[in-house]
């Protein structure tokens, strides 16, 4: 009888530490919980002391997961095997997680720091009310250039400015479809969320007859070629331009006149979340005057925040290049949720024109 109690007693502490492991790996695994708040952002997008400062301040423990691509975030979060808290897509993301009912709809009363956003940037088409997502960054599209190396005549005022021949084999692109594309369309004039076979096979046409000036089409190997003089023109986004020209000071940035793209990365809620408070908690942390100022400053790019401008270097906030003005932004567009069969053609389109360069 002793040897029976001994062994029952040996059982349940046995099933209480194989039940206190099991608890310990799934928090771990980013299940979350009301201690654990698991965001789910853009590589190098974030100050890292600010995590730990929001950890600090809270008492939640931050699980910190990066994705490079909206398609391969959008994946991981559909097929929900992961509970992310906070997620920060693109607007045209927002669009597609919207119709997927994959989000939770914000509470603004717990993210009192959405004062501090210019209106200018809230109640996109892509979001009506921001009752989904409240913007993080934003930027441009653009071409980032050396003038010590390709000479003065070129300005990038104009998109047609990349097929001149003094820069044959010198012109690197981004390895994206929509940006591509986008340049194509917005240098014959129309719109970079066009739906007409014909005016798509215009702009593919004319891509194919700036073969002879790619050096490449390529992803974020761009930045040390820039930085490095080893490449002289580049289409980018704005903060990667920004990056570059920090660390080489002949580098310059231009949106071309005929329109370009204005794009947004945003916080959102995914239905996948275990701690929907943290996660309010977080964004509106993120919003915080000076906490925003901080992070716009390690991480590069525009941000849509208005008083964090308030104490930013008023050299960053009054520089064009970064923060056009409303005149320029007329000319700019938002990217639209195409839909399966149209971004199938974007991408067939766009790989037609690589495969055009060999």
């Amino acid at each position: 009888m002793k040897q029976l109690l001994q062994a029952t007693i040996a059982i349940v502490i046995t099933c209480a530490l194989l039940f206190l492991a099991a608890s310990q790996l799934q928090v771990k695994g980013g299940k979350g919980g009301t201690d654990t708040l698991t965001v789910f952002n853009w590589g190098e997008y974030i100050d890292p002391d600010l995590i730990k400062e929001f950890e600090k301040e809270t008492g939640i423990h931050v699980i910190y997961e990066t994705f490079d691509s909206n398609e391969a975030m959008l994946t991981k979060i559909q097929q929900g095997g992961s509970a992310y808290d906070v997620a920060a897509p693109s607007e045209y993301t927002v669009e597609m997680m919207k119709e997927k009912d994959l989000l939770i709809p914000l509470d603004h009363s717990k993210i009192p720091n959405i004062q501090n956003i210019d209106p200018y940037f809230l109640d996109l088409t892509f979001d009506p009310g921001n009752e989904y997502s409240l913007p993080y960054f934003w930027g441009t599209v653009g071409i980032v250039y050396n003038p010590t190396m390709i000479g003065e005549h070129l300005t990038f005022e104009s998109w047609d400015d990349l097929w001149d021949p003094s820069l044959k084999n010198k012109v690197f692109l981004v390895d994206g479809a929509r940006e591509v594309m986008g340049m194509g369309l917005n240098s014959i004039g129309q719109s970079l969320n066009t739906k007409d076979e014909q005016i798509l096979r215009a702009a593919t046409d004319k891509l194919s007859t700036l073969a002879p000036n790619v050096k490449a089409i390529i992803g974020d190997e761009i930045t040390p070629l820039m930085i490095n003089n080893e490449a002289s023109v580049a289409l980018t986004w704005s903060g990667q331009a920004a990056d570059m020209m920090f660390e080489n000071e002949d580098l310059t940035y231009a949106v071309p006149e005929e329109g370009s793209n204005l794009w947004f990365d945003n916080f959102v809620i995914p239905k996948t979340a275990k701690n929907i408070d943290g996660a309010h908690a977080f964004i509106n942390f993120m919003l915080d005057a000076e906490v925003n100022a901080q992070n716009t400053d390690y991480v590069g790019y525009s941000t849509p925040n208005a008083a964090a401008m308030e104490l930013m270097d008023p050299e960053v906030v009054e520089d064009e290049r970064y923060y056009p003005d409303e005149e320029t932004r007329e000319h700019l567009e938002v990217y639209e949720n195409l839909g399966l069969e149209w971004l199938g053609k974007y991408n067939e389109l766009f790989l037609e024109f690589k495969m055009s360069m060999n």
